[in-house]
């Protein structure tokens, strides 16, 4: 295997399915070490299966990135495996179709515990074993046009990706000076698994009538056209990880097909 992030070892959290099996799939491709983690072992499972058939590098491990003790034995299962870390990919997340005046306080802190928080977890623990390695390190952040703009029936997914956007400039200023650059990328309407949960929750809000309603409505603001699938967007993720990258931090990357213009 060769490619742009050859030999490097990468964590994708959030990697057993949707965008982050993809983003997963083509660092392996270009030639890095890859850890797929999901809190589902057997959908890391299946994604590694896909990468080593195709001849590259991973394993499967299960973490819940919202608890720190998890994610400290997750990024040392990594080493042991690989010897070091390279790039860590905070990924997972989950959102919720609820109007605003419906969220609740149980609502709001389960996204915030797992897209923020797990984000904050994520990255401090990352840097430590950068900084115990004596590396250089790269932090690469999912965050979403929703962490640019709010609407109204995703009060709480937007806040928690906010939130992201402001640790991912939050932690680029903390860890310049051990050589950690830490930056995130925002996607819009990505055609994966999750839009059918979020689909059946607006329809259950009456907010849609008919399925595909959601997506439909959210792809008609899209410059180009149509909703992106993941390999409009892991072209730019990969590209995060490389030496090519190791100038930029700090930054949130856009890759939404012109849906948000900042």
């Amino acid at each position: 295997m060769s490619g742009i992030v050859k030999d490097k070892v990468i964590i994708v959290t959030g990697a057993g399915g949707g965008l982050g099996s993809g983003m997963a799939i083509d660092l392996a491709k270009n030639g890095a070490s890859v850890a797929v983690v999901d809190i589902n072992m057997a959908a890391a499972q299946k994604v590694v299966d896909t990468i080593t058939a195709a001849g590259g590098k991973a394993i499967a491990l299960s973490a819940d990135v919202s608890d720190r003790a998890a994610v400290k034995g997750m990024i040392a299962d990594v080493v042991k495996a690989f010897g070091r870390l390279d790039v860590l990919f905070n990924n997972a997340g989950i959102s919720q179709t609820c109007p605003f005046m419906e969220v609740t306080e149980a609502d709001f802190n389960r996204i915030i515990k797992v897209n923020t928080l797990g984000v904050l977890i994520g990255t401090q623990e990352a840097a430590r074993q950068f900084i115990a390695q004596g590396s250089h390190g790269k932090v690469i952040n999912t965050a979403s046009i929703a962490g640019k703009q709010g609407w109204p029936d995703y009060a709480h997914y937007c806040a928690s990706k906010f939130g992201v956007v402001s640790l991912t400039q939050s932690a680029a200023r903390a860890l310049a000076k051990d050589n950690i650059t830490v930056n995130c990328f925002a996607p819009g309407v990505v055609a994966t698994e999750l839009w059918k949960q979020l689909d059946q929750d607006a329809r259950n809000y009456g907010i849609t009538e008919k399925p595909d309603d959601l997506i439909k409505g959210f792809s008609a603001n899209i410059l180009l056209g149509r909703p992106s699938e993941p390999q409009d967007v892991v072209g730019v993720t990969t590209f995060l990880a490389s030496d090519g990258a190791s100038y930029i931090t700090g930054q949130t990357i856009m890759v939404d097909g012109g849906m948000v213009l900042i």
